[in-house]
């Protein structure tokens, strides 16, 4: 629709084209929407199967490469979605993620294109693995159909590598409590109860205890899920991972042996998330939570106890007696050591103390010390030897050594928001520099008696230690003056002043104090840490950036490995990846935005494991490929996958080119997918079979879209592009990635554990496949969160029904009721018009969604307002008839614009009642009957919304009664007969046309950004000022200007003529409304005239695109 004229602007949402859903009775159960009645469901799934069944027998969805020749004339497309991982049945928000590629397939095929939509099944990891192992623990428990188990058992046992000696250590304890209670959560104890839940039979679970059977169960499940939906995918091209088929098994040994060769692939010691309970590397997809997450390194600083206070001393004194003991803070910022001034502690943390070795110990959260274990801190390796464990509040008044501090000797103090999750649970302090630090010492030394502090302790002043532009060389105290921050209970204000803080000193900081005086601190900072750990006084310690959970259910740790990873973020390799994404489109600025991000985060990545299931390391095979590192170019794949294995998901039947799974070498993948021409010399494979494979992938590659949930940008999507840089040439990159939110269902987050999910097969049998589809598009587009909305998917299915009811009517020769006009009769009445060319703008609109894959967008010009199109002129031609060639042709054009989303009900109107002789995928996208006329389009949405404004005001004063019913001061009371004028302005006021005026000369017309100052000072100028009604104008034209753009907004000629469009519509308005007699005039030619129907202030109100109206009686 037009934006161009003013009237637009006021016309409310309601009156839109939109027809808002209708809801069939509801019941509430469990949170879920009950259908009382399904007939109609049923029956539109009747129909669902009948062409699901036809398009399988047709072959439809399975795209072929054409010969060589040939490729010129026959355009692609090739559209992705991740894999899914084979532990169980697809939920929902998988359905909204398919959706997206899936919706597109069926837009491009309508582009007449070789439209190729391939599904894999993700079977790598650990999850299978760890749930079989769990099967075989609880029949060894229960026996083999866990006929043992009782509704009484207790829980199982938690088990954790890394346990502290002592039993009564509490953090243990309370970390296995919180795994039962996580348990719990859902109902589910254990892991037969979990695949009872899902559909498997009890006496079939046994099975799963092979990690291998689950690879054979439940892919053809979401096979069979896929194709109820109507999901126009090539299931030749299907397959699954790991060493179970042979065939994918060459094929990431391929990827992996090439990527080593060009140096991606590298072995050394490094950092990474570690699961001590697994005894690997736990990396995104092995998490149970805290995806995303990295190790965060930070300087572990040894603060050595010189005298504990009294209640420490008589806690300890037998545990550390002859040993050095050290406090252990881990700080982000060592430049700053300088001016510590006290130590923090928590009062209400356990502390334990570590041995490091035969004379020293550590002081700091069993968290911490589980961390150091694994990195070579403490020993022995990988273990967790606790001495003891002390309450913070005995630590209170402890005299300790601080490194490079110029005062060093200070004590340890108490500090509200020390956190025992985060770092070591001690804190060193930097009052000069660190707004916590300062709003805590300044507490302190206020109220000593309440914080049980001796004044000596807390005597010592904040050190100035670096100087800024902004803050000085005491930035914390002016933060906290700036920010009116009273204690260190102002946590959130405290948080502004610590980001400040911190970028204001890192980026425009100079070192005031020590050795490295007057460098910036970005030049000190490794300096100074280097200085420290070689000093021995400070060492590297790192933790995960948050709280991690692997699929074991264990917290992980950071552990520093010997291990092979990919050098992701290595200069040369980001900087194509960098080029890759600038290329590339990602359909909004916020998808791009993350990716940028990522890279410029991300780094080396492990990629080998020794436990779950996968492909070995080919010349390491005591290691597996870990599971994002065998996903990242896999779409290359599909396009041969056909042609090795066909009609088998594990390759255990060689495809119709008759290769073996031992033929497919590293020679033989190379001359597929690289720049390789000449053939493969060591290979048994005919020229012509290998001729066929690499025509498949050089035709289908690279990949036009692939599309996935936000939360793959920051690990599976950005490794795509990493890999498709280093393994393909630069035409093989991908083209556009896609990334849409989470989904929710009845606007809460979905959770089994709250019962509010829902998977994709639940959904198709409760809706059917076009009603759950319908409703996926409607859910939402963006990268922010969609919400699935049942009693949607509920009307849509009344919607559908009603719709095919009517357009069998409409289309039934015999049926004497459609009040149609014949098929040859002339279709040139105003009416016709509108109606002709809104469907064509539909078309235009439609397209331009599709193109965009904005399907909520599509389903809303395409579906809901092209219904409202028709219900319009059905409405407004009540007295003549519609016409029977643009009925049809609406309802042709219905079929073709919902077909991407609909496409059983598409095919319905398509073959049955359209009587195509050819499917509905096969169509294409439909052209216009002729070029839109906008100004048609502009008078019809003038006419809606001047239809709606008389009739909101005539209901208005119908409700208000005869007595009570007013217009400016002239009685009218609606029960009787009555009459309407209209009134037609044909020129604006002149002050409104002075306003304009200055705007235009104010306003930059290609930006749209006006100047303020100008125009205030023209509208003083102009005597305008004054007005109460100038600044109002203003502003409202400014509002059209930021919405529409400078031309439509500063255009203030309609393209109709208004007093025409009304007279057009005047008949539909009397007999709609019951009016007696209606006119249309002229507002410049009655001015003045008083009588019944004629009232000065209400005419004086008419402006071009607003008309004034007025009810008499008669």
């Amino acid at each position: 629709m037009s934006t161009s004229v003013k009237w637009l602007q006021k016309v409310p949402s309601s009156s839109s084209r939109h027809v808002h859903l209708i809801d069939t009775p509801l019941l509430v159960f469990n949170a879920h929407l009950y259908i009382p009645q399904t007939d109609k469901r049923d029956f539109l799934v009747g129909l669902e199967k009948k062409y699901q069944q036809r398009w399988k027998d047709e072959h439809l969805f399975e795209i072929d490469a054409p010969p060589p020749a040939e490729r010129e004339s026959q355009p692609k497309w090739f559209g992705t979605f991740p894999y899914p991982y084979m532990n169980g049945s697809l939920h929902l928000g998988h359905g909204f993620s398919i959706s997206k590629i899936e919706f597109n397939a069926g837009y491009q095929r309508m582009l007449g294109k070789r439209a190729l939509f391939p599904v894999g099944m993700h079977c790598t990891g650990m999850p299978i693995k760890a749930a079989s192992d769990k099967l075989v623990r609880e029949i060894e428990l229960f026996g083999e159909n866990f006929e043992r188990y009782t509704e009484d058992e207790p829980d199982p046992p938690a088990t954790d590598a890394t346990a502290p000696v002592q039993a009564e250590q509490s953090s243990a304890v309370d970390r296995a409590k919180k795994g039962k209670v996580a348990a719990k959560a859902t109902g589910l104890t254990y892991q037969f109860q979990i695949m009872e839940s899902i559909g498997v039979p009890r006496e079939e679970i046994k099975k799963f205890a092979d990690p291998y059977y689950w690879l054979s169960y439940f892919p053809p499940i979401t096979k069979q899920d896929c194709s109820d939906a109507g999901l126009r995918v090539d299931w030749r091209r299907s397959f699954i991972t790991t060493d179970a088929n042979p065939y994918y098994d060459a094929f990431v040994r391929w990827q992996i042996n090439k990527l080593r060769t060009l140096g991606k692939i590298k072995f050394g010691e490094r950092y990474t998330i570690y699961s001590p309970k697994d005894g690997q590397p736990c990396m995104d997809h092995d998490r149970q939570s805290g995806e995303a997450l990295n190790p965060q390194e930070y300087t572990g600083l040894k603060i050595e106890v010189v005298e504990w206070s009294p209640e420490a001393a008589a806690a300890l004194k037998d545990v550390v007696a002859g040993k050095k003991v050290y406090l252990v803070a881990a700080t982000l910022r060592p430049e700053t050591m300088y001016g510590q001034t006290n130590c923090f502690v928590g009062t209400s943390i356990k502390y334990g103390l570590f041995p490091v070795n035969e004379t020293d110990v550590y002081l700091c959260t069993y968290r911490a010390a589980r961390n150091m274990a694994f990195q070579g801190i403490t020993s022995p390796a990988h273990q967790v030897n606790q001495l003891a464990e002390i309450e913070g509040s005995k630590l209170i008044g402890t005299k300790v050594k601080a490194p490079f501090a110029i005062n060093p000797d200070v004590y340890v103090l108490p500090m509200d928001n020390v956190l025992a999750t985060k770092g070591t649970g001690v804190v060193t302090s930097v009052p000069s520099d660190s707004p916590d630090d300062y709003a805590t010492l300044m507490d302190l030394k206020k109220k000593p008696e309440f914080y049980k502090v001796k004044p000596e302790w807390v005597a010592p002043e904040p050190i100035p230690v670096l100087s800024t532009p902004t803050y000085g060389e005491m930035t914390a105290p002016a933060l906290i003056q700036k920010l009116k921050i009273q204690s260190q209970k102002d946590v959130k204000q405290l948080a502004e002043a610590k980001e400040l803080a911190y970028k204001e000193g890192f980026y425009q900081g100079t070192m005031s104090v020590g050795e490295f005086k007057g460098l910036s601190v970005q030049e000190a900072k490794p300096k100074v840490r280097a200085k420290m750990i070689e000093a021995g006084l400070a060492f590297a310690y790192c933790e995960p950036e948050g709280l991690v959970i692997s699929r074991s259910g264990d917290e992980c740790v950071v552990a520093l490995l010997d291990q092979y990873y990919l050098d992701y973020g290595e200069a040369s390799w980001k900087e194509q990846a960098e080029k890759c994404l600038a290329q590339m489109e990602t359909y909004s600025t916020e998808t791009r935005h993350a990716f940028q991000g990522v890279l410029n985060w991300l780094n080396q990545w492990a990629c080998a494991r020794t436990y779950g299931l996968g492909s070995k390391i080919p010349w390491d095979p005591q290691f597996l490929v870990e599971s994002l590192s065998d996903s990242t170019i896999y779409m290359s794949y599909y396009t041969v996958s056909h042609l090795l294995h066909g009609g088998t998901f594990d390759g255990s039947k060689p495809g119709t080119l008759g290769i073996t799974a031992d033929q497919m070498t590293d020679e033989v993948w190379e001359f597929i997918f690289g720049q390789e021409t000449a053939y493969p010399k060591n290979t048994s494979i005919p020229h012509d079979k290998l001729d066929t494979l690499k025509n498949e992938f050089t035709y289908f590659y690279p990949v036009d879209i692939r599309s996935s949930g936000k939360d793959l940008i920051p690990n599976h999507l950005t490794f795509a592009i990493y890999n498709h840089t280093a393994l393909f040439p630069e035409k093989y990159w991908p083209r556009s990635f896609r990334a849409n939110g989470h989904l929710m269902l009845n606007g809460k987050k979905m959770s089994k554990s709250t019962g509010n999910s829902l998977t994709l097969r639940q959904a198709i049998d409760k809706f059917g496949a076009d009603a759950t589809r319908l409703t996926l598009a409607d859910a939402g587009d963006g990268i922010e969160d969609a919400n699935f909305e049942e009693k949607t998917a509920n009307a849509a299915i009344l919607r559908v029904h009603t719709l095919i009811e009517w357009c069998q009517e409409m289309l039934d020769p015999n049926n004497t009721k459609a009040n149609l006009r014949p098929e040859n009769s002339p279709k040139d009445s105003y009416h016709d018009k509108v109606f002709e060319n809104e469907i064509n703008e539909s078309i235009n609109l439609t397209k331009a969604a599709y193109e965009g894959t904005m399907y909520k967008e599509a389903l809303r010009t395409g579906f809901y307002e092209l219904q409202s199109t028709r219900d319009w002129y059905r409405e407004v031609t009540a007295d003549v008839g519609m016409h029977a060639g643009l009925i049809k042709y609406w309802i042709k054009t219905a079929a073709l614009l919902v077909a991407p989303i609909a496409p059983h009900f598409a095919e319905h109107l398509w073959t049955d009642l359209l009587k195509e002789p050819k499917s509905i995928q096969l169509a294409l996208w439909p052209e216009t009957s002729a070029p839109v006329e906008r100004t048609v389009i502009d008078s019809a949405g003038y006419m809606r919304s001047t239809l709606k404004s008389i009739r909101d005001a005539e209901i208005s004063m119908s409700k208000k009664g005869g007595k009570g019913a007013k217009m400016k001061g002239m009685a009218f009371d609606p029960a009787k007969p009555k009459a309407v004028r209209v009134f037609v302005a044909t020129k604006y006021p002149d002050w409104q046309e002075t306003c304009i005026e200055i705007l235009k000369g104010a306003t930059d017309m290609n930006t749209g950004v006006v100047d303020d100052a100008k125009v205030r000072e023209e509208i003083t100028k102009k005597g305008l000022i004054k007005d109460k009604k100038t600044m109002p104008f203003v502003m409202n034209i400014k509002k059209r200007i930021s919405e529409f753009g400078a031309a439509v907004a500063l255009n203030r000629t309609l393209p109709f003529s208004e007093k025409e469009a009304l007279e057009i519509i005047l008949p539909y308005l009397k007999r709609n409304l019951n009016f007696v007699e209606g006119e249309v005039v002229l507002a410049d030619d009655v001015k003045g005239k008083e009588g019944p129907g004629y009232i000065p202030a209400i005419i004086e109100t008419a402006e071009p695109g607003t008309p004034a109206f007025i009810f008499w009686n008669v």
